[in-house]
């Protein structure tokens, strides 16, 4: 198969910058395909030039005339490392390109402030909301942050001084590699009045005050991190539920009667690329599934409203279902069964008998596991303690067919 377009990584060093074998492919190119700002760090040459369309999905059309011509496409940094190559494969084979990295933001942001890349997490903000930085923000860690802007960098400061890390050092690294190239560093309480570059990239040092509030990655975040009305699942069942949901990366949960969204959000904090959507009917609790999701840093939560099973038409095939809801609603269980992929888990939450009795019932033609989970906590009996229990929760998991 031919290889006919290259994606070259540039940086702001522009032509210096680049690669002997980049060079030569602009040298042969038909034609060059990127930013205005990255045309203009070309020497003169001889193909045509097209600048990336706005909006960018119109690529794909810019892009078909041009196939079987020797094209290069102009990416900044590494195009593999959050860059345009992962969208341009999904309809250009991979076997039809050639990549040439460049220095990837994160190489160079952790050459300039002297860290191990594999000792710090990195993420992008760009083209995203900022509220993605939330499970990430945790004591002492490192976080290097592609940003989308300038504007990136208040709301990364007002998030973390909200979280009770306002000591955190935030190092703003501009236009990097290029004769504009700037560092400042300042405490996320203290961000400067000074406009910073578009073209930016965040180092941050996170560091937490004695009231800071600490939120595990790991499943059963306390109940208060949540807005809720009352039904939320405990955090004891919480955690033995998304321990029996079993997320892995890329993964999509049907959370059904999402309540607050608490399964939903704690499945997508697990795992890279976890993905959910959350099916509720009731107005207040949708907005608390949005607040909850902006809150705990998973905005991508897709939140449904409407009634199951009739929410749960169109919605693309789950990995995993959680029903906390409305088990005995006719056809939501029926539904999410049949949509459930092979080898997908379903795990159903119950406290009524009614609840018990649909479960054993369910067990009974599908198999899985019954358990019960009964939690205590501790309470006051005038001057003396006592354990005093909740609710006890039946849980019946399984797993589908393949």
């Amino acid at each position: 198969m031919m290889k006919w377009l290259t994606i070259a990584g540039i940086g702001e060093d522009g032509w210096k910058g680049l690669s002997a074998s980049a060079r030569h492919a602009i040298a042969e190119a038909d034609a060059l395909v990127g930013s205005e700002r990255t045309l203009a760090m070309l020497p003169t040459h001889k193909a045509e030039v097209h600048e990336w369309p706005q909006p960018f999905a119109a690529v794909i059309d810019q892009l078909k005339p041009l196939k079987g011509r020797k094209t290069v496409i102009l990416a900044t940094g590494d195009p593999m490392n959050y860059g345009v190559a992962r969208k341009l494969m999904e309809f250009i084979p991979f076997a039809e390109m050639t990549v040439i990295p460049n220095l990837s933001a994160f190489s160079l942001a952790a050459s300039r402030v002297g860290w191990s890349l594999p000792d710090c997490d990195t993420l992008t903000l760009h083209g995203r909301p900022a509220a993605g930085i939330e499970p990430f923000i945790q004591p002492g860690v490192r976080l290097l942050v592609l940003t989308e802007d300038e504007t990136t960098i208040a709301e990364v400061a007002r998030r973390l001084v909200a979280r009770g890390f306002g000591n955190s050092t935030m190092t703003v690294l501009e236009n990097m590699g290029g004769d504009r190239e700037r560092i400042s560093s300042f405490t996320a309480r203290s961000v400067p009045a000074i406009a910073f570059s578009p073209l930016n990239t965040l180092a941050i040092q996170c560091v937490a005050s004695a009231d800071a509030i600490i939120l595990s990655r790991l499943a059963g975040l306390p109940d208060d991190a949540y807005e809720h009305d009352g039904q939320l699942t405990k955090r004891e069942v919480r955690a033995a539920t998304l321990a029996a949901l079993a997320p892995s990366p890329d993964k999509l949960l049907w959370d059904v009667g999402a309540g607050c969204g608490s399964i939903a959000i704690e499945w997508m904090r697990s795992s890279r690329g976890c993905e959910a959507i959350a099916f509720e009917h009731d107005v207040e609790r949708l907005a608390m599934i949005a607040t909850n999701a902006d809150r705990l840093g998973t905005p991508r939560l897709k939140i449904i409203r409407g009634k199951a099973p009739d929410s749960l038409a169109g919605q693309p095939a789950p990995d995993a279902v959680f029903i906390g809801g409305g088990l005995g609603i006719p056809g939501v269980f029926e539904t999410s069964w049949d949509r459930l992929k092979p080898g997908g888990t379903m795990v159903v939450n119950v406290v009524t008998i009614e609840g018990e009795l649909h479960l054993y019932d369910l067990h009974e033609k599908n198999g899985g596991d019954l358990v019960r989970m009964e939690v205590s906590h501790l309470t006051h009996v005038g001057r003396l303690r006592a354990l005093k229990p909740r609710m006890a929760v039946t849980q019946w998991r399984t797993r589908k067919p393949w």
